[in-house]
């Protein structure tokens, strides 16, 4: 629009002509908005409030009388206040580069004097602490040209053909050499561990899998040992089954022919013992019988003879058997049998003598006495005995 000007983001516009503007100043700050402006009457100029660098090379002494070849860049720019931009327009306004020039003379004053104070170590190992003295004395004179320094950076430091920063810094070279060498050898030594680990790791690995091999290949070979045992080991098994079978089936046999002995030999044998046995009392109960008949008839005297040549007679008649072949097939019951038949024979021939003397009596003949031996043995008969080969003595 005709008479509407409008300053930029980063200008103000100066309004000269007219009232003047605050404290007196010979124009207006306009900023951030429009204003009509008449022309002829009225004239408008605009002052950049952008960012503004300025470059410092200057050769400084230190305090030990070194020469000290320092470069700095300042950032600086106009204020943003009324004031601050009024101060600027006033000294910048027609020739805006000036501001970098006499910034940048401004600040190499005070790098000289501030570095004037210091040493060459406290200036290499401290620049901030340079950096903000600088700073804070050119504050106020910037101020007063309406300028704000944003930043300052001393971007380097150089003695020429002194040597004096090198020499300094020789020890802390050497150290970090000597670290760097350390390093150097401490990564190699960990590089020559790792490899040594690599390759331990390797044997181990190569151990393992023939182990591993070994374990499979010992696995295999018995597997097939068993296979080729496994016919034999069948073949052993069913003859060891068929030998027990067999074994068990004799022991039956044993068995059944022990029970067969036992009923065929030994049962009969003890049938007949019972027999005897038997037998042998129911004569004792008849001689007994026969004994009180004959107490009852007064003939106790001649029971007693006869009763006193019974050993005789035993004896007579054992003698019989002496010499014989005589097989005891039962042990002590044989014996006991054998005795039994000997007392029952016994028996029956003094029951014979007895018949014999009853008839001598009834034909008035009286027993005679035994001349050999002077005493009253009874002629007895002959008794024969007769031998088995297949048993025990049976006697007539």
């Amino acid at each position: 629009m005709f008479g509407y000007r409008v300053p930029a983001p980063d200008e103000a516009m100066l309004i000269s002509g007219g009232r003047r503007g605050l404290g007196g100043a010979p124009f207006r700050v306009v900023t951030g908005h429009g204003k009509f402006v008449l022309p002829v009457f009225r004239k408008v100029r605009f002052l950049t409030l952008s960012m503004c660098e300025s470059e410092v090379t200057e050769t400084c002494v230190t305090r030990q009388g070194i020469a000290l070849h320092v470069r700095a860049v300042i950032a600086f720019k106009v204020g943003n206040d009324q004031e601050s931009i009024i101060n600027a327009g006033q000294r910048f306004l027609s020739d805006q580069e000036q501001m970098s020039v006499l910034t940048g003379r401004i600040f190499a004053g005070h790098l000289r004097a501030i570095i004037g104070s210091m040493t060459v170590e406290e200036i290499v190992t401290e620049r901030q602490k340079l950096a903000a003295e600088v700073l804070d004395t050119s504050k106020t004179e910037m101020a007063k040209i309406g300028l704000i320094v944003d930043s300052l950076q001393i971007q380097s430091i150089d003695d020429g053909d002194v040597g004096y920063i090198d020499a300094m810094s020789a020890p802390h070279k050497a150290a970090i050499q000597r670290q760097a060498q350390i390093a150097q050898a401490q990564a190699t030594q960990a590089s020559v561990e790792a490899e040594q680990v690599a390759a331990r790791n390797q044997a181990e690995y190569a151990r393992q899998t023939a182990i591993v091999k070994a374990e499979y290949s010992a696995e295999v070979d018995r597997a097939q040992a068993q296979a080729a045992q496994a016919g034999p080991l069948a073949q052993a098994h069913a003859q060891q089954e068929v030998l027990a079978a067999q074994t068990e089936l004799a022991q039956r046999q044993a068995k059944l022919r022990q029970q067969q002995l036992v009923s065929e030999v030994v049962r009969p044998a003890e049938a007949e013992a019972e027999r005897v046995r038997i037998l042998a009392a129911a004569e004792a109960q008849r001689m007994k019988i026969q004994a009180e008949a004959a107490a009852s008839y007064d003939r106790v005297a001649l029971d007693r003879m006869l009763i006193d040549q019974l050993p005789q007679i035993v004896k007579e008649a054992a003698g019989g058997l002496a010499g014989a072949n005589v097989n005891v097939l039962n042990g002590a019951d044989g014996l006991g049998e054998i005795a039994a038949g000997l007392v029952s024979q016994g028996l029956t021939i003094l029951d014979s003598v007895r018949q014999n003397l009853s008839g001598q009596e009834s034909d008035g003949h009286r027993p005679e006495k035994s001349e050999a031996n002077g005493s009253s043995l009874l002629q007895l008969p002959s008794s024969k005995a007769r031998k088995s080969d297949d048993g025990p003595v049976d006697v007539d």
